[in-house]
């Protein structure tokens, strides 16, 4: 592979042009990138309270690094919405074989000796279950924000979202997200000045 092929992290770069909530109408848009970011933070959190509060032995460092490049398919194959991605098993199998692909041909876009590392990393079933869970709870909890903010700017378009997410997040029985739930996420409906 010459170093004209190496595109993985150029490509990475793009997450930025990818936005989110696609069939909701936005206050201000989002993106992958910005979401990736948010959710590397939340993880890293949800890691550490895993630690000091359930007496847990996971890495920090290494859920909010799984978390930073969980969306990373979609700058091959876009933001599915929720609503389509769940509306049929079919639908969900297919996009999946389809997600698959795009972390494939992601992986190629490295150099061999790097891809393994990689590979660990973009592969959601090659991931400890004990970070998939905080990473996920995580995942849910930055779209749970995003819809507190929107309707703190009187955009009742994401009323519906925060009910489902918060159902969502009830239903993975993640206490580290029960936890930053009721110590945190409350300050999100704050504004500057309430929060300084």
């Amino acid at each position: 592979m010459s170093e004209k092929d190496n595109k993985f992290f150029a490509m990475l770069s793009r997450m930025k042009y990818i936005n989110r909530w696609g069939l909701m109408r936005n206050t201000i848009q989002e993106n992958i990138a910005e979401h990736s970011l948010e959710t590397g933070m939340i993880a890293h959190a949800l890691g550490v309270i895993n630690n000091v509060y359930f007496e847990g032995d996971v890495n920090p460092d290494r859920v909010a690094v799984y978390a930073m490049y969980h969306d990373v398919p979609e700058i091959i194959t876009g933001d599915l919405p929720t609503p389509v991605k769940y509306f049929a098993p079919e639908i969900k199998e297919s996009y999946d074989v389809v997600e698959e692909a795009a972390i494939k041909k992601l992986l190629y876009s490295l150099p061999e000796e790097m891809r393994e590392v990689y590979s660990e990393i973009l592969k959601e079933n090659e991931i400890e279950k004990k970070y998939r869970i905080l990473v996920k709870a995580a995942d849910k909890i930055s779209a749970l924000i995003k819809c507190v903010e929107e309707k703190k700017m009187g955009n009742q378009d994401f009323l519906q979202a925060e009910k489902a997410t918060i159902e969502a997040i009830k239903k993975l029985d993640c206490k580290e997200a029960e936890y930053f739930m009721k110590n945190f996420l409350e300050a999100y409906g704050l504004t500057l000045d309430e929060q300084a």
